[in-house]
């Protein structure tokens, strides 16, 4: 086989091996303990091994299922990816898109460590929970009125912009757990340094000066809605015919 005709690495493209007649694990118990393990302490501490002695397990155990570590990282983003919530009938395609971005943006505040590995995870869109998401998304825009293409725009847009705002909360809250510190503890120490840096920049020192004690890192539901309400406008347009038309 030349290269050209062998398949990507991805634990998608790679069949998966049957089952024991007893197995010790299941490659279910091996993805929710990774989970675990990421929740609790961080991106850089999942480690086969360190997840192997979490589970009593030696390392074949584990790439019995699981051939490395970037396969594991592809279940265990599509695993996440199943807890987004797509409303379906009878909801409006803007109630539903507001459901799914906050659903969305919750599921990656409960799992910080999420949005930062999504870029690492492969082929992770050939996942069964990231193409169920995506292909209820879609349904949602065109049960709306949107061609087929225009919800594929739409989709990736609503996607791009939650994670993009997300990550940047989701880094904050992995600042605050690694500091021990609550908060508003951390916002009373960083914002005198943050207003001493803005001083050169009369935007930012005008903006910061009107958030005292607020993380610019996180956006708040407030805002978050607000910046939301303005790419839903947007796609809005696509659905109202233009005056002299």
């Amino acid at each position: 086989m030349s290269a050209d005709d062998q398949p990507f690495a991805s634990v998608w493209t790679r069949p998966r091996r049957a089952r024991r007649t007893k197995p010790e694990l299941s490659r279910e118990q091996i993805v929710s303990e990774a989970i675990r393990l990421l929740d609790e302490e961080g991106i850089d501490a999942l480690t086969m091994r360190r997840l192997g002695s979490r589970l009593g397990a030696v390392a074949p155990a584990l790439y019995y299922h699981v051939g490395s570590k970037d396969e594991l990282l592809e279940l265990v983003v599509d695993q996440i990816y199943g807890e987004i919530e797509v409303p379906g009938p009878p909801a409006d395609w803007r109630s539903g898109a507001v459901r799914t971005a906050n659903s969305l943006r919750s599921v990656i505040l409960r799992h910080p460590w999420f949005a930062s590995v999504i870029g690492q995870a492969g082929l992770v869109f050939l996942g069964p929970s990231m193409m169920r998401a995506s292909e209820d998304i879609l349904a949602l825009f065109e049960r709306g009125g949107f061609t087929l293409e225009q919800a594929d725009h739409a989709l990736n847009t609503l996607i791009a912009y939650v994670l993009g705002t997300a990550i940047s909360e989701a880094a904050y809250l992995t600042m605050l757990a690694r500091s021990g510190q609550s908060a508003h503890d951390v916002a009373e120490r960083l914002w005198p340094a943050a207003q001493q840096a803005a001083q050169p920049y009369p935007r930012l020192s005008k903006l910061y000066a009107t958030r005292p004690g607020k993380s610019p890192h996180s956006a708040g539901d407030e805002d978050f809605e607000r910046r939301l309400a303005l790419f839903l406008d947007s796609l809005q347009s696509w659905l109202t015919p233009a005056s002299g038309h």
